[in-house]
């Protein structure tokens, strides 16, 4: 069992592995070039739903990545950190500019195709990245809160999935997991539930959950 001083110092890599990005007001390429549109790096170290909120009612509407994102089960806790900001961004409208690295095979899963596609995708099956493209639409992964209950609803995998969570612990469990929680710490049902219905990722020894949280509808909700 890991000491109490591996525990901190593993939670306090993970706190500071925030993602460093370049910031834009605007979507378009041409517009992006014009005087006082482009706003800088930042290193955004706090929690991805309360950055990405915030650069959202600033006026942020493009951000890159300035690092590679491995999306494999031994990613870092920078790039696991990444894609927890790819998620609230994709869910909030923002467009994002970011490089893909796969060295297992993973992206053939689908697994992080609800997220906003990338610009490149190094890995033995570049060949992926143009189907990421194609299939992807905003809100293809999404969760929604009601009394009681969350449910997801998921077309990651072509078909829609309907996931309705209402057990007290496995609720419990969800705003920890929106950030990112450590494996051992998450009760057994709740990790294997999880797990198994393909909700969470395991990366840098934390679990966290792939939905996005519905912000807007940006089609007719039967498409979702």
């Amino acid at each position: 069992m890991p000491s109490r001083s591996a525990e901190r110092t593993g939670a306090a890599a993970w706190h500071a592995a925030g993602p460093e990005v370049e910031l834009w007001l605007d979507y378009d390429p041409a517009v992006r070039e014009l005087p006082g549109i482009a706003l800088g790096r930042r290193t955004l170290s706090g929690p991805a739903e309360t950055e990405v909120t915030e650069l959202h009612r600033a006026g942020v509407r493009c951000l890159r990545l300035t690092g590679p994102v491995r999306l494999c089960a031994d990613a870092s806790a920078a790039s696991a950190r990444a894609l927890m900001l790819l998620r609230e961004a994709t869910g909030q409208g923002l467009a994002v500019l970011w490089r893909a690295v796969c060295a297992d095979g993973c992206a053939a899963g689908r697994r992080f195709h609800h997220l906003y596609p990338p610009e490149e995708l190094t890995g033995p099956e570049p060949e992926l990245l143009a189907d990421w493209r194609a299939t992807y639409f905003p809100s293809k992964c999404v969760l929604r809160r009601g009394p009681g209950f969350v449910e997801v609803r998921d077309r990651r995998f072509g078909t829609l999935e309907l996931f309705t969570i209402d057990d007290p612990g496995h609720l419990a469990a969800l705003d920890a997991l929106a950030e990112g929680v450590e494996v051992g710490l998450l009760p057994e049902t709740v990790h294997r539930d999880l797990a198994e219905a393909g909700l969470i990722a395991e990366q840098a020894g934390r679990a966290w959950f792939l939905p996005m949280r519905v912000r807007r509808w940006p089609f007719p909700s039967l498409t979702v």
